[in-house]
């Protein structure tokens, strides 16, 4: 195996959304957070900067509405519906008619009022509407139940292994759970979808039918805080869920907090976890996708060398305290790399040290093809390797 190139990380930051490393290994103290669970994640990353109880199952309650929203986004994006589609709202997703319903946060839909998609989304996120999500539902897959295992679907995709939902809109249910990593995971996927989708979770109020209601995200209205979402969620078994994302310059934060003790309290909770992850960390571009950082010789080839780097643009999300002490190496796999190569063939490993310590590690890649060099050449290398 060959070693090659030391070189110090800068320390620069930039947006995008690689994520290959999932914690960090350093010695920095989080605030106490007083809650049954929490997480905050790296949006760009997905590395969990701090967390408390991060897969413990919980109550999601009207957090379950991201994967609704979710499922409506995908279904979009699949043109299987459009935003501007317009929905006959159903006698199941009445409030005063659905028992189910009762004391809970509603649109304050009635039977056959038409509305678009877009609307009933709007009526999700921002008034957490339970008759908005079966409206939606209804017309998405055809019934809840239908909905429910698109739902589940998307679970099992995005790799949330502690989450299983039984409703679209997060009333108690037997079997249904999630934790805050999962949830961290899920808004992930939801701020990297379609930015006009997302875009909804910063909407404070919503008018309808007469009817204006707040947001319940209360760190909205907080100026200096940045958020611009998600969602928040409450039942007598879940306590008070948030989750909240912020954003400072291109450095985006999720903050998880399940088992609250009161509505502002998990406001407070979640806005500790945002300031201390914007004061203590940054986002650092380590690699470009395609760009060289080294050569290599290559026996056999046409030509000889080949340039090597990483087929993605590569971040990593580091405390500041800590970055002038990142380095990076990279290890070739085998004694010598032979014709012929592959683009973006995976040649050996990239190394990111703190002093001596590896706090992660991505594929290194041949940038081009190197196809097999002529009858001279090649005798000519086998030559210079026996002798």
């Amino acid at each position: 195996m060959k070693r090659r190139l030391l070189f110090t990380v800068t320390a620069t930051v930039f947006w995008a959304s690689l994520a290959q490393a999932d914690a960090i290994p350093f010695p920095v103290t989080p605030p106490a957070i007083d809650a049954a669970s929490w997480v905050l994640m790296d949006a760009t990353t997905g590395q969990v900067l701090t967390a408390g109880n991060p897969d413990e199952r919980r109550n999601p309650a009207s957090l379950t509405k991201l994967m609704t929203g979710y499922v409506v986004d995908r279904a979009i994006d699949q043109k299987k519906i459009s935003r501007d589609d317009m929905v006959t709202v159903g006698k199941d997703a009445w409030g005063a008619g659905n028992p189910v319903f009762k004391g809970s946060s509603l649109m304050f839909l009635k039977p056959g009022d038409k509305l678009s998609v877009r609307d009933l989304s709007r009526g999700v996120i921002i008034d957490s509407g339970n008759d908005a999500c079966v409206a939606l539902a209804d017309y998405v897959a055809g019934s809840e139940a239908s909905f429910v295992g698109m739902m589940n679907h998307y679970v099992e995709k995005l790799g949330l292994q502690n989450t299983h939902f039984e409703t679209v809109h997060g009333l108690d249910a037997p079997g249904q759970f999630s934790s805050a990593l999962d949830m961290a995971k899920l808004s992930r996927a939801i701020i990297d979808g379609e930015p006009d989708f997302y875009a909804m979770y910063s909407e404070k109020t919503l008018s309808w039918n007469g009817i204006t209601q707040n947001n319940r995200n209360g760190l909205l209205w907080d100026n200096n805080l940045h958020v611009d979402g998600l969602k928040t969620g409450h039942t007598e078994t879940a306590g008070f869920n948030i989750i909240a994302s912020n954003v400072v310059g291109k450095h985006r934060l999720i903050a998880v907090v399940m088992g609250g003790k009161s509505s502002k309290g998990r406001e407070e909770q979640a806005r500790k976890l945002l300031v201390w992850g914007q004061n203590t960390f940054d986002t650092v571009q380590l690699f470009h996708a395609g760009k060289k950082i080294g050569s290599e010789n290559v026996w056999y080839g046409n030509p000889h060398q080949v340039d090597v780097g990483t087929a993605d643009d590569v971040y990593l999300s580091l405390p500041r305290s800590e970055v002038q002490n990142v380095k990076a190496k990279y290890v070739i796999d085998r004694k010598d790399l032979e014709a012929p190569l592959k683009a973006n063939e995976v040649i050996g490993e990239i190394q990111v040290m703190d002093k001596d310590q590896q706090i992660a590690h991505y594929p290194l890649v041949a940038l081009s093809a190197v196809e097999p060099a002529g009858v001279i050449t090649r005798l000519t290398d086998y030559l210079k390797q026996k002798f």
